[in-house]
């Protein structure tokens, strides 16, 4: 993976050589434009099995990300999270994308790639677990993910939910595509 842009800057986000793909293909789907209710609802369903004070259902394009789902608890810390619209290097919902697989942080700061992104400072965000969202081809349109303004074990057992909770959405966008055939 290539960690820097033509002017040498390092980037904290890999090169994504799938972005444009899964941009039309998200276009397709009409998705990661707006919110959706229902993916809200899935967001809060996320935020409750894994015990989280936020969570999302992110579509990640070519210059940025989009929550279509999203949802923070009421009695959620005050943190500059949840904003439905982040630049691709931001967040850790990029690197799960590329990577195609689940990603846990315990304390997002014991880690260099992570510590310095502005979600660290700006938002509060301090542990993360996020999976791939596939669709029928087989490509990774987002994420589902669970944050935290504390460090937290989220564990295997958190990693197997987060991966599942992916799983039975990519199912329910699967069946969505099918009702607008």
């Amino acid at each position: 993976m290539t960690y820097y842009e033509s002017t040498g800057h390092l980037l904290l986000t890999p090169v994504d050589r799938e972005a444009p793909g899964r941009a039309v293909r998200l276009r397709e789907l009409d998705l990661g434009e707006r919110p959706d209710a229902e993916l809200d609802a899935f967001a809060r369903r996320i935020a409750q099995t894994l015990e989280a004070p936020y969570a999302g259902v992110n579509f990640v394009g070519e210059e940025r990300q989009f929550f279509s789902g999203l949802h923070h608890r009421p009695d959620a810390p005050p943190s500059g999270y949840p904003a439905r619209v982040l630049t691709r290097d931001l967040g850790y919902c990029p690197h799960v994308v590329v990577r195609r697989r689940a990603l846990v942080l315990e304390d997002v700061r014991d880690f260099a790639r992570f510590a310095g992104n502005a979600v660290v400072d700006g938002s509060g965000v301090r542990s993360y677990a996020g999976a791939p969202l596939t669709d029928r081809r087989g490509l990774v349109l987002g994420t589902v993910c669970a944050v935290d303004v504390v460090p937290r074990r989220w564990g295997t057992e958190g990693l197997g939910t987060v991966k599942a909770l992916a799983a039975e959405l990519g199912e329910l966008l699967r069946e969505r595509e099918d009702r607008c055939r």
